[in-house]
């Protein structure tokens, strides 16, 4: 085996023992793994309508044939919850890709070019950090209205300054660096610089973000659903579902209970799986 072949097979095996000595990385992958699982096969696992209405069942509390009990419409809240995490996912991941495509764009022509584009694009982005996130989000939904794609953009919109700032600061932390200058120095045109150069060596803290972004964004969404500006009824969401429960939170609190557990139970293993990641890839780690 070649010398460069066995170091590299060195670092393979000494980052695997890594990671799994990271407590909160494997922890947050396996809960995130258990939620996925619960998306993928949820027609298998919710074997109840999601809109059949059973009156014989309104409010009914958790049994055999409904484990975690049902709404007031009678509808099976095990099933609504696990299709919910469908949405809930869906509006994450997505408003995250959104946010940081738009975020990428702003942040690296800022700390690339700096000067007046950074002045700029900072100054634009300043404006967005005045408004609290939930807030900004209920104003963009006023205006475009309810609807999945809406939702998915304005969370894009609130989060997109955050993933400009943070790559901005990167973009500044190394582009002075030697082999910068020197791929400069050899002719390399500003796409390729940012994308061979810049790019992989900024890509840590975008994917920290990113990951604890996604529990941020299905907190959002579970908020804008609560105030009847996202997921529209009768289509689960676990923000409307709290909603609807609150009603009957002091006698049959079981809708309120459940869809709140998920709610947790999701960013909190974002956020974990986040923290893991941001301890792997610490420096101060890496002797």
């Amino acid at each position: 085996m070649k010398p460069n072949a066995q170091t590299e097979r060195w670092y393979q095996t000494r980052n695997f023992y890594r990671a799994i000595k990271n407590k909160r990385l494997v922890i947050g992958s396996i809960l995130i793994l258990l939620i996925l699982i619960v998306t993928i096969f949820g027609p298998i696992l919710a074997k109840e309508s999601l809109f059949a209405l059973d009156f014989n069942a309104r409010l009914a509390k958790p049994s055999w044939d409904h484990p975690l009990g049902c709404d007031d419409f009678g509808r099976d809240l095990l099933s609504r919850i696990i299709h919910g995490s469908r949405i809930s996912l869906f509006v994450g991941f997505v408003s995250q890709i959104v946010a940081l495509f738009f975020g990428a764009i702003l942040g690296l022509a800022a700390g690339f070019y700096g000067k007046y584009v950074d002045s700029i694009i900072m100054r634009c982005m300043d404006v967005f950090f005045t408004f609290p996130s939930l807030l900004l989000a209920i104003a963009l939904m006023t205006i475009f209205g309810a609807g999945t794609g809406n939702i998915v953009f304005a969370i894009g919109v609130v989060y997109m300054p955050a993933f400009a700032r943070i790559i901005r600061g990167s973009v500044l932390a190394v582009k002075e660096k030697e082999y910068i200058e020197s791929a400069r120095a050899q002719g390399m045109s500003d796409i390729r610089l940012i994308t061979l150069h810049i790019l992989p060596n900024i890509i840590g803290p975008i994917i920290i973000y990113a990951t604890m972004g996604i529990g941020d964004a299905i907190l959002t969404e579970a908020g804008l659903s609560f105030l009847g500006l996202g997921i529209q009824p009768p289509n689960p969401s676990w923000g409307g579902m709290l909603a609807n429960g609150k009603n009957y939170i002091s006698t049959v609190p079981y809708e309120v209970i459940f869809s709140g557990l998920a709610i947790v139970f999701t960013v909190i293993a974002f956020n974990t799986m986040g923290d893991g990641i941001r301890d792997f890839l610490d420096p101060n780690q890496n002797q």
